[in-house]
C-alpha cells in the first residue's frame, strides 16, 4: 500500500475557488483499480499547504493512474486557476506504508524509487 501526497500552496484570497475544484473534481480516479481513498486536508495554520492524500494499493496502481487517459482527463481543469492562486511550488510526495493500524495483516509495501516524471 502506498500513499501519494501533493502539498499544494495556495494563497488565501485563492482558498475558497481552490476548495471549489476539490468539491466538484472529476472523480475519474475513483474508479480505478487500486484505488482506495482521496482526502483533501485545509491548514489551519496560515502558509501551510492544502494537502491532497491519495491511497493506493500498490505503486503500480498509482503509476497505472498517471499513464491513463483518466488521468488527462480528470486534471484537464487543475490548471484554471491563475498562477497568482498559488505561493509557491506544489510539492509530491510518494510514501510506502509499513504499517497500518487498521490493516494488521498488511504486507508492507516492497521498497521503490522516488517519484520521476509526475
Amino acid at each position: 500500500m502506498i500513499t501519494v501526497m501533493n502539498r499544494i500552496f495556495v494563497n488565501p484570497d485563492h482558498a475558497d475557488a481552490f476548495e471549489e475544484r476539490f468539491l466538484n473534481r472529476a472523480r475519474m480516479v475513483d474508479t480505478m483499480p487500486g484505488f482506495i481513498s482521496n482526502q483533501v486536508l485545509r491548514p489551519v495554520a496560515p502558509g501551510d499547504p492544502y494537502i491532497v492524500l491519495t491511497v493506493w494499493n500498490s505503486r503500480e496502481d498509482f503509476d497505472a493512474w498517471t499513464t491513463s487517459e483518466a488521468f488527462t482527463q480528470g486534471h484537464a481543469r487543475s490548471g484554471t486557476l491563475p498562477k497568482e492562486a498559488f505561493s509557491g511550488p506544489n510539492k509530491l510526495e510518494l510514501h510506502e506504508v509499513l504499517q497500518d493500524s487498521s490493516r494488521p495483516d498488511l504486507t508492507p509495501e516492497p521498497r521503490g524509487k522516488p517519484l520521476g516524471g509526475h
